[in-house]
């Protein structure tokens, strides 16, 4: 009839399901990042590459505590296997984050800098926020990839694409290839758990002499 005929000329209107809740994290997470950095002005700069402290240079000269700037500092060790296979894959990071800074240092030459920031295994990687430590990167899989997403999940930065590991990226600035080396900070640490039980264990002998009735029963 009638009726019928009208309902079948109206529309069929679809519902529309809002967007799962992950997707809106995603997009929350990307709009604040966790860490505010200030990019610095790349112009005139020709060359973005890693920097590397000598024994001699103190990482609080690098780093402005009152800027708001991101530098990403490695700790590492030229005789650890773990930083020299992390070795091309951070040396290509400058590339991938020109408006960043990116510093490394060998953490056996800079122990109070270890100590400081809790630096008890080697490589460690931190982001600073002018002086302050902001993050740790905890991957154990430290490759390119990894390390732009922790970036930008800190920062909201998104790395260049066009950037990859190349054969000059294994060469340097910092070594893919071990040398043998003294660990001295772990020489050092050997030493000074020998000596202390040493001295613990006179100091427990000569306080057992000096306790009444001790000596006695040692002579029978």
């Amino acid at each position: 009839g009638p009726a019928a005929a009208q309902a079948r000329e109206q529309p069929v209107l679809e519902p529309v399901l809002p967007a799962p809740a992950e997707e809106q994290n995603v997009t929350d997470g990307a709009k604040a990042p966790k860490v505010n950095c200030e990019e610095r002005n790349t112009t005139g700069i020709d060359r973005f590459t890693l920097q590397i402290l000598n024994v001699s240079q103190d990482l609080m000269e690098f780093l402005n505590p009152n800027s708001s700037d991101c530098t990403l500092v490695l700790f590492y060790t030229p005789w650890c296997r773990f930083s020299a296979s992390l070795a091309p894959h951070f040396n290509s990071l400058p590339r991938a984050f020109p408006t960043l800074r990116f510093l490394a240092l060998d953490a056996s030459q800079h122990s109070s800098l270890s100590t400081r920031f809790g630096t008890v295994a080697v490589p460690n990687i931190l982001l600073f926020q002018g002086a302050k430590p902001m993050a740790r990167f905890n991957h154990t899989d430290r490759t390119l990839e990894t390390l732009k997403d922790f970036i930008f999940n800190q920062t909201g930065i998104e790395a260049q694409g066009d950037v990859a590991v190349t054969e000059e990226d294994w060469e340097g600035p910092l070594p893919s290839v071990l040398t043998k080396g003294i660990d001295w900070l772990l020489l050092f640490s050997v030493l000074f758990l020998a000596g202390f039980v040493m001295y613990a264990t006179v100091r427990t002998e000569s306080i057992r002499w000096l306790i009444p009735g001790q000596e006695h029963e040692h002579q029978e």
